[in-house]
């Protein structure tokens, strides 16, 4: 039973008509607050859903041998949290033998570059949860410019605020060394380019171009329960006990055993999971990158590849395309009406520029010792085959 009191002093008649009014909109607020609740689950489920549906190759390339190769290749990235910014984390490239020309002493990367994504990504993050890279992440995020000196063979870093460095730095007057990386930083914080220069010159962690390149292959030979490193261990040399990643090197991929086929590099011939190898200046195979998908219609092949002499932002694992005529499959990867999209640079902006400015120029330079070439690995034959029904 209500009872209203009729003899209210007109004061208290406000302070009610206030209370009632800021009541209202109290519960206006909770209306508020639990709608956009509702509105916040909803929408993080679709884009759960939506992320869900992303991360599935099949969602792109089906259910044949690209979505296989596919798979793989974004076992080499995660997605994290750093500094507060959501970053795309790849993996990195492991170069040994060609960064301690000028050490006393030995040193390498771990795995020797040929480590697969899941020994890897523990390392990985256990190196990102270390002391020393929070101050790393600290001294990034300092608001003034500094040079990053970084000394692979000991895994530390330090900073300069020197004016003359810096000043060199920027007039292109670069003080490193191969083993010994400078890199000029503006102090507004970490970019993805800084976690790789620290997981490739302090946590020495990485694959090196044939490492991904197994690592994809052995990745597609598993779909057809085949273990390719007991299937191909005694073409590549290897040892009782041996890990065969260790010997699929682009040697092997170059090599005359039985288990390789070559394969005439005109576009119409090629097809998912063939071997491209490039040379070096000095005409020997020095580089190894894998087919995922060419779309004959529209004139593009997608290879993937891991190397750091690439924009600074796809150092490491990435990918790449080639663009041909699709009225004109009949030509050669040598042909120059072909465009490459992989432009080629230092690795670290100061260092000596790669020989090469594209991968189209890599792959037909030394032509008198044959030039690039492409290759199949004839154990994954009944593999693909099946896969491409």
């Amino acid at each position: 039973m209500k009872i209203f009191n009729y003899n209210r002093k007109p004061e208290q008649t406000r302070t009610c008509a206030r209370a009632n009014k800021r009541k209202m909109s109290d519960y206006r607020f909770v209306w508020f607050a639990v709608n956009l609740l509702f509105i916040n689950l909803a929408f993080s489920a679709a884009q759960d859903n939506h992320l869900v549906a992303f991360s599935d190759p099949s969602r792109i390339w089906g259910n044949g041998i690209e979505r296989v190769i596919e798979e793989a290749y974004r076992q080499c990235f995660k997605t994290m949290i750093i500094s507060g910014r959501v970053m795309n984390v790849r993996i990195p490239f492991a170069q040994n033998n060609l960064r301690d020309v000028l050490t006393e002493t030995d040193w390498g990367f771990l795995e020797g570059g040929k480590g697969a994504p899941e020994i890897l990504w523990p390392v990985v993050e256990e190196i990102l949860g270390t002391e020393d890279f929070e101050e790393y992440l600290k001294a990034l995020s300092s608001g003034r410019e500094q040079v990053f000196i970084f000394d692979i063979p000991t895994q530390t870093w330090r900073t300069s605020s020197d004016l003359f460095d810096i000043a060199r730095m920027k007039a292109g007057s670069y003080r490193g060394l191969p083993h010994r990386p400078y890199v000029l930083t503006s102090g507004s914080g970490a970019q993805e380019s800084d976690i790789y220069n620290y997981l490739f010159c302090v946590g020495r962690v990485g694959m090196d171009c044939s490492g991904f390149v197994w690592f994809i292959l052995s990745h597609i030979a598993k779909q057809g329960d085949i273990d390719l490193g007991k299937t191909l261990g005694r073409d590549m040399g290897v040892p009782r006990g041996g890990d065969p990643a260790w010997y699929a090197g682009t040697a092997f991929f170059n090599s005359k055993s039985s288990q390789i086929i070559s394969v005439k590099d005109e576009i119409r011939n090629l097809r998912p999971a063939d071997i491209i190898l490039f040379r070096d200046t000095e005409g020997r195979i020095g580089h190894s990158v894998i087919i995922q998908s060419i779309d004959f219609k529209k004139g593009i092949i997608r290879y993937l590849q891991c190397t750091e002499e690439a924009p600074i932002f796809e150092r490491g694992v990435h990918e790449s395309y080639i663009f041909f005529d699709p009225a004109n499959p009949r030509v050669s990867l040598s042909d120059q009406s072909l465009r490459w999209s992989q432009k080629r640079f230092s690795p670290f902006p100061g260092e000596e520029e790669s020989a090469f400015s594209d991968d189209g120029i890599r792959y037909r330079t030394a032509s008198r010792q044959g030039g690039g070439r492409v290759v199949r690995i004839r154990a994954l034959e009944p593999v693909i085959e099946r896969l491409s029904r």
